[in-house]
C-alpha cells in the first residue's frame, strides 16, 4: 500500500484553548492565590448547575474522583464492583486500593458499553456497585442498570470522563446516579490540563470527599491561609491531597462557557465521518441510540477484516503513513498482564470486548478541528478501504 500525497499532518487532539483561558490564568496570578480557592468553589458551583447535580466537587483527575467516589460509599477488602471490561485501568484500579475485586463485565457489541444482562450474571452477595462507563461519550443504558442496581441493592457511580457534556433522555449525565466522576484530562471536551468532578445529590457523600480529598480536614481548610480563615484546623481522617488549584478552575469556568458549543462542533465532525463512511461495507461507524445525546468525546470506528481483507493494525499504520494520527480506546482490562496475574482473568474471557478492540480505532475529533483536516481524515480512510489485498 501507498498513500495519495500526504500534505497535511492531523493530529489526534488539539486542545480548545484561547485568550479568555490565558487571560483567566493570568488574572489568578495576579491575584496571588494559586492553589484550591474562591475559583475552584465558583467552579464547582457552576459546575453543579450546568449538570444539575446538587453538589460538584473539585479533584485533581477524574481517577482520584473514583478514588473519592468508593471511599464514601465504604468499600472495603472483599468487596466486589462491577465494570465494564473496556474502559482504561483507572475505573478499576482504584477498587484495588480497598482490597476490593473489580468484576469484569462484558460489553454490548453495539454501543461497546457494559451490558447490563452479563452485570446481573455476575452479582453476588459481595457485590457493591456497578460502575457503567460511558464509552466515547455516549451515555449507557441507566434505566436498566438502576434498575439491577434497586433489585440488588447497589449503588452506582458513573465513570462520566468521556461524557460532558451528555444526556440520557432529559437528564444531563451527573445529575443521575449516587455518585458520577468526570475527567478534565487535556484530551477532553473541558479541560483543565489535569483535574476531575465528583457530581451527587447526596450530602454525606458530598461532605465526605469534600475532607478526604484534602489530608481529611475540615471542609474549609483552604482558607487557613486566607483573611477569613483561621490558623486552627483538626484532621478527621487520614485523607488524600486530590484537591483541583484556582489556576486550573480559572480555566474551567472559561472552558465550561462554552462547553455546548465545544459538544456542537465535535458532533459536527461526527456527522461529516458519518456521512463519509456509512455507506462503506469494510466499516461500521458509531450509533448513537435515540434516547440519549454523546458528547462525542471520540469517533470510534470499527474495521470489517473480512471485507477490506487486512485488518486494525495494518489500518492504522496506513492511516499514520497519510499523516493522520489514530488511536485505540480500549484494550480490554483482562488481556493486560496485572489483571491476569491477580484476578485470573484470561483471553476468552469477554469475547465481546475482544473482538470490538480487535476491530475498532479512534479517528482524529476535536473542536478546533478544520475543514481541510477534516478533509485529510476522510480522503485518508476512503484511500485505505479502496485497496485491494492484491495491491499490497
Amino acid at each position: 500500500m501507498s498513500p495519495q500525497g500526504i500534505n497535511l499532518k492531523v493530529p489526534f487532539h488539539r486542545a480548545c484553548i484561547g485568550d479568555e483561558e490565558i487571560q483567566a490564568v493570568a488574572e489568578v496570578l495576579r491575584g496571588g492565590w494559586m492553589t484550591m480557592g474562591p475559583k475552584t468553589v465558583q467552579f464547582e458551583n457552576e459546575f453543579a448547575r450546568y449538570t444539575g447535580a446538587r453538589h460538584a466537587i473539585a479533584v485533581s483527575s477524574c481517577t482520584a474522583a473514583l478514588h473519592l467516589a468508593y471511599e464514601c460509599i465504604g468499600l472495603k477488602p472483599g468487596d466486589e464492583v462491577l465494570i465494564p471490561a473496556t474502559t482504561f485501568t483507572a475505573t478499576a484500579e482504584t477498587v484495588t486500593y480497598f482490597g476490593a475485586r473489580p468484576v469484569l463485565v462484558d460489553i454490548d457489541p453495539l454501543t461497546m458499553n457494559l451490558d447490563v444482562a452479563d452485570a446481573r450474571r455476575r452479582v453476588t452477595s459481595r457485590t457493591r456497585a456497578i460502575v457503567p462507563v460511558h464509552l466515547a461519550g455516549q451515555p449507557c443504558d441507566m434505566q436498566q442498570i438502576h434498575e439491577l442496581a434497586d433489585a440488588c441493592n447497589l449503588r452506582v457511580i458513573e465513570d462520566a470522563a468521556h461524557a460532558l457534556p451528555a444526556r440520557y433522555g432529559d437528564k444531563a449525565i451527573g445529575s443521575i446516579s449516587d455518585l458520577t466522576a468526570f475527567s478534565f484530562y487535556a484530551t477532553k471536551t473541558l479541560t483543565t490540563g489535569e483535574g476531575g468532578m465528583v457530581t451527587t445529590d447526596n450530602d454525606q457523600y458530598a461532605e465526605r470527599i469534600r475532607m478526604m480529598r484534602l489530608h481529611g480536614i475540615s471542609r474549609d481548610a483552604w482558607k487557613r491561609y486566607s483573611s477569613e480563615g483561621n490558623w486552627y484546623y483538626q484532621v478527621h481522617e487520614a485523607g488524600y491531597k486530590y484537591n483541583l488549584t484556582d489556576l486550573q478552575a480559572a480555566i474551567g469556568l472559561v472552558q465550561l462557557a462554552k462547553c455546548d458549543a465545544m459538544r456542537a462542533r465535535r458532533e459536527s465532525v461526527a456527522d461529516r465521518y458519518n456521512r463519509a463512511f456509512r455507506d462503506d461495507p469494510g466499516l461500521q461507524i458509531p450509533t448513537v441510540l435515540l434516547d440519549r445525546t454523546s458528547a462525542w468525546h471520540l469517533y470510534i470506528l470499527r474495521v470489517n477484516e473480512e471485507r477490506l481483507g487486512f485488518g486494525r493494525n495494518e489500518f492504522m499504520k496506513e492511516l499514520q503513513a497519510r499523516g493522520v494520527n489514530a488511536s485505540v480506546h480500549f484494550i480490554p482490562l483482562h488481556l493486560h498482564p496485572y489483571y491476569q496475574r491477580v484476578f485470573g482473568y484470561r483471553r476468552g474471557d469477554f469475547p465481546v470486548a475482544e473482538a470490538q478492540y480487535e476491530r475498532c480505532l479512534s479517528l482524529p475529533l476535536y473542536a478546533t478541528m478544520g475543514e481541510d483536516e477534516m478533509d485529510c481524515v476522510i480522503r485518508a480512510v476512503q484511500e485505505i478501504c479502496q485497496l485491494a489485498p492484491a495491491q499490497r
